[in-house]
Parts: structure tokens; C-alpha cells; sequence
């Protein structure tokens, strides 16, 4: 009886990672363009450097929120972006994106 129990078990969690991998090769954000890599590792570069500058205090909250919510903006933007091209990026919005990050940063310093 418990050897059957584990046995089902070890069956429906096979089924389940199965399940879970299917699922998300599946989906159109699968492919790691990269364009996008680089520019999400920036965003997420940005905005660990305005937690660290908050939380050491050469930020004020409301500065910190508001250099937050440029981050979402720019991220919210490179996902329509790669949205239209299944994925990708082309140079131009890259180089777009770039330079919204690049003015981003210096509001940090």
C-alpha cells in the first residue's frame, strides 16, 4: 500500500513539472531576445541602485517613488514594444530605451 501511495505520487508530480514546463514554453514572452536581456538587466540595475540610494538616504521617499514609477514606465514600455515584434526588439527601440535609462540615471545620482 505505501509503495503504490509514493508511486502515485511521484507520478502526479512528474505530471505536474510536465505540466508546469508545456505551459510556459508555450507562452510568447519564451524567447530571450538579447536586446530585451540587456535592456531589463538595466532596468533592474536602476532600480536596485534607487533602493540602495533610499535606503541609505540620499534619497527622500517621494523621490524614490517617483524615480520607481520611471522604472515602471520604461519596463512597461520595452514589454509593448517586444509585444509588436513577437519577443524582439529592433536597434532603434533599444536605442530608445537606452536613453530613457541613460536620463533615468542621472536623476539617480
Amino acid at each position: 500500500m505505501k509503495f503504490r501511495n509514493i508511486l502515485l505520487a511521484a507520478m502526479g508530480l512528474t505530471m505536474a513539472a510536465g505540466a508546469v514546463s508545456t505551459a510556459s514554453a508555450a507562452t510568447p514572452w519564451q524567447d530571450h531576445h538579447p536586446r530585451r536581456v540587456e535592456v531589463n538587466h538595466r532596468l533592474n540595475n536602476e532600480n536596485h541602485r534607487i533602493r540602495v540610494e533610499r535606503r541609505e538616504g540620499e534619497l527622500s521617499a517621494r523621490q524614490a517613488h517617483r524615480l520607481h514609477k520611471a522604472d515602471y514606465r520604461i519596463r512597461l514600455e520595452e514589454r509593448r514594444m517586444a509585444m509588436r515584434h513577437h519577443g524582439h526588439l529592433t536597434r532603434a527601440e533599444q536605442h530608445r530605451l537606452n536613453r530613457q535609462e541613460n536620463r533615468l540615471s542621472h536623476r539617480i545620482d
